[in-house]
């Protein structure tokens, strides 16, 4: 993509992005993750109904008089965003890529943490780790990410959603917020996501487009497997041939929901054809 055309994208996004974080998001970003960690403040004497757990020890002997500590909450914190850029994200059958709205999705959460003061860095990945930006603060951070998720292109086509999991738990050692935005045509990364939610706020934002969900009766069509690159003739108007995608497709889904759900980690669904802006607000609301 020519600069000039990518410029002209970055700055769509960032306006149209930019617009709803202002009016609807940020609010709701900082009351869904205002601080959740505490760090010392300072001692200060021992009143009646303080918590005697809070009694500092050494400053009460020094001093002969007993004082406590006080913490306050840890405000700046790091937001981490995991993008899927295999090429089944490649995929729209309305004229909007999972691609597409994922970068959206993105640009808003960005926007929504810089508004906060908080950092944010991005992990894309497929079979393998393409792309690691480290977290960091301001607008011209924010609008590289964007432009990477406009432009990135990745060496491999296939998804490994556990290796991207391990790659994150060695990189980030602080409690993040982590979203994770994927198809999730994977499997066996149960493990992963409990071992991550043990230690982050995670939540799984599975984008879909409505025709994977429900194939349609349309005769003999030849389907290119993205991920595979291989040409596949399928017959939609057998039933036969329907219900076993429909049943891979919801055994997926399944999967999907029981792995997050199971380790206290938070999950949406998000599908092209539809705005983003209400499960984003319901997901805040949720927290």
């Amino acid at each position: 993509m020519e600069t000039s055309e990518l410029l002209k994208k970055v700055r769509k996004i960032e306006i149209k992005t930019k617009r709803l974080t202002n009016n609807l998001f940020t609010g709701q970003y900082h009351s869904a993750f205002k601080g959740k960690g505490m760090v010392f403040s300072e001692v200060r004497k021992y009143v009646p109904g303080d918590d005697v757990r809070d009694i500092d020890w050494n400053v009460t002997a020094k001093l002969s008089e007993p004082y406590i500590k006080i913490f306050e909450e840890e405000r700046e914190l790091t937001m981490m965003l995991m993008v899927d850029v295999s090429k089944s994200e490649f995929f729209g059958s309305s004229g909007l890529l999972k691609k597409d709205l994922i970068t959206e999705i993105c640009a808003v959460l960005s926007f929504s943490a810089m508004q906060n003061n908080d950092k944010v860095g991005v992990i894309f990945f497929t079979d393998d780790i393409e792309l690691f930006i480290p977290p960091k603060k301001g607008k011209k951070h924010i609008l590289r990410i964007i432009r990477e998720l406009i432009n990135f292109t990745p060496n491999s086509n296939k998804t490994n959603i556990s290796k991207a999991f391990q790659y994150l738990n060695n990189v980030v050692k602080k409690k993040s917020i982590v979203f994770m935005l994927s198809d999730f045509i994977d499997d066996k990364f149960d493990n992963s996501v409990r071992l991550i939610a043990k230690k982050h706020d995670l939540t799984g934002i599975r984008v879909f487009d409505k025709f994977e969900e429900q194939v349609f009766s349309m005769g003999l069509n030849l389907f290119y497997d993205t991920e595979n690159e291989l040409y596949q003739w399928i017959d939609t108007s057998d039933s036969k041939v329907r219900n076993k995608i429909q049943q891979k497709y919801n055994q997926r889904l399944e999967y999907f929901r029981d792995a997050f759900l199971k380790s206290g980690a938070s999950i949406v669904n998000m599908s092209t054809q539809e705005s983003y802006i209400k499960k984003l607000l319901e997901l805040f609301k949720s927290k």
